[in-house]
């Protein structure tokens, strides 16, 4: 099974267990379809399974089987929650993890460097991309990113006009 990080534990949610996950992805409500996190405790994966959850203020709600007080909850505060891979994800979807390193090069087979950052800024995406000089931000939309090619390492762009000036 292989999991994939999706958020932090950072507070409790009343007292009857409840506690609030900082989710470190693009969809929230994507949080609502997961029946189980798991956590790491002694290098050991240990799942929560899902009682409910439900989107408050960019965070998500959640209650676990066997988490019942507050300080049962208050155990979990700082522990990052997995979920397990979706290895089909739909058509131009990633996940960050496996875009951050990727060789990023213009159609002419130069390479600018490596996307060392994806900020996530609402109308779309934007890779850093980190070379020799100062950094280089690309917005992801179909006139920029042509081509993502995770198994082979690169990610294939048009370069706007003016942006290496």
């Amino acid at each position: 099974m292989k999991l994939i990080e999706i958020g932090q534990v950072v507070n409790t949610h009343g007292v009857r267990g409840e506690f609030k996950l900082n989710p470190w992805t693009d969809s929230l409500d994507g949080l609502l379809d997961y029946d189980v996190f798991y956590y790491q405790k002694k290098g050991q994966d240990v799942p929560l399974y899902v009682e409910r959850i439900r989107i408050h203020k960019n965070c998500a709600i959640i209650k676990a089987e066997g988490v019942d007080t507050m300080e049962e909850a208050e155990l979990l505060r700082g522990q990052t929650l997995f979920v397990e891979r979706d290895e089909n994800l739909p058509e131009g979807r990633y996940y960050i993890v496996d875009l951050i390193g990727l060789r990023v090069m213009t159609e002419e087979d130069e390479v600018l460097g490596i996307i060392s950052d994806v900020l996530q800024t609402g109308a779309n995406d934007v890779y850093e991309v980190r070379g020799n000089e100062k950094p280089i931000y690309l917005p992801v939309i179909d006139q920029v990113v042509l081509e993502v090619n995770i198994p082979e390492g690169y990610v294939r762009v048009a370069v706007p006009e003016g942006l290496l000036d």
